[in-house]
C-alpha cells in the first residue's frame, strides 16, 4: 500500500505541459524542498542529490505515452544497496536503466 498518492489528469498545451517540465526541472536542479503548482493544488517534496529514472515510451492505440519517473527513498527510510546477483542486475537491465 502507498503512503501516498498524488495522481492528476488534464488536457493542457505543448506549452502549458513545457511549463510544468520547467517547473520540475528547476525543482531538480535545485533540491532539497521543492512546491511544485499543479493548478488545482501543489505537491511540496524533498528532492535528494541521486535519484533513479526509468524512461518509457509506448505506441499504439493511435497514441503515443511517454512516462518519465523519478524515484528516492522517504526520508524515514535508508535505501537498501541491491545485493550482488542475477536477479538484481537482470531486472534494472530488463527495463533498460543503466547503473549509476
Amino acid at each position: 500500500m502507498k503512503d501516498l498518492k498524488f495522481e492528476q489528469k488534464r488536457s493542457l498545451s505543448r506549452l502549458e505541459a513545457a511549463d510544468q517540465l520547467t517547473t520540475l526541472a528547476a525543482a531538480l536542479r535545485e533540491g532539497g524542498d521543492a512546491e511544485l503548482d499543479f493548478g488545482s493544488g501543489s505537491l511540496s517534496l524533498r528532492i535528494p542529490d541521486d535519484l533513479r529514472s526509468e524512461v518509457e515510451v509506448e505506441i499504439g492505440d493511435g497514441e503515443i505515452e511517454l512516462e518519465i519517473e523519478f524515484k528516492w527513498p522517504t526520508a524515514g527510510r535508508k535505501s537498501v544497496p541491491a545485493k550482488r546477483g542475477r536477479s538484481a542486475t537482470s531486472t534494472n537491465r530488463g527495463k533498460g536503466a543503466k547503473s549509476p
